[in-house]
């Protein structure tokens, strides 16, 4: 059975939680490092799709784009309760252009 998770600052993963997603709070980019690497090993549930909140996430790129080349799980970067910083945008572009093979955003 495949799951979806949520990874960021406390504020941020609260309202996933209600939504019944896995949530993982963190208070650091190694932090959330530690939890990506725990959650992706292999398993028999494991997940489909993992939100990053983007302000732990510009701190552990490459980390996240060992994933890109998988089907599964499938990373997407969110906006953290600030506000959006761009990189969640920019990661969207990317792999549009790839599917499309033009910016077509």
């Amino acid at each position: 059975m495949y799951k979806i998770a949520v990874i960021g600052g406390s504020d941020s993963v609260i309202g996933f939680k209600a939504l019944g997603l896995d949530t993982y709070a963190v208070d650091s980019s190694d932090e959330a490092r530690s939890v990506l690497h725990e959650i992706t090993k292999p398993r028999e549930d494991e997940y489909a799709i993992i939100y990053i909140e983007e302000t732990m996430a510009v701190h552990i790129l490459p980390d996240i784009r060992k994933f890109d080349e998988r089907p599964s799980p499938a990373i997407i970067l969110i906006p953290g309760r600030d506000g959006p910083i761009g990189l969640g945008q920019s990661a969207l572009k990317e792999a549009v252009e790839k599917a499309v093979g033009s910016d077509i955003l």
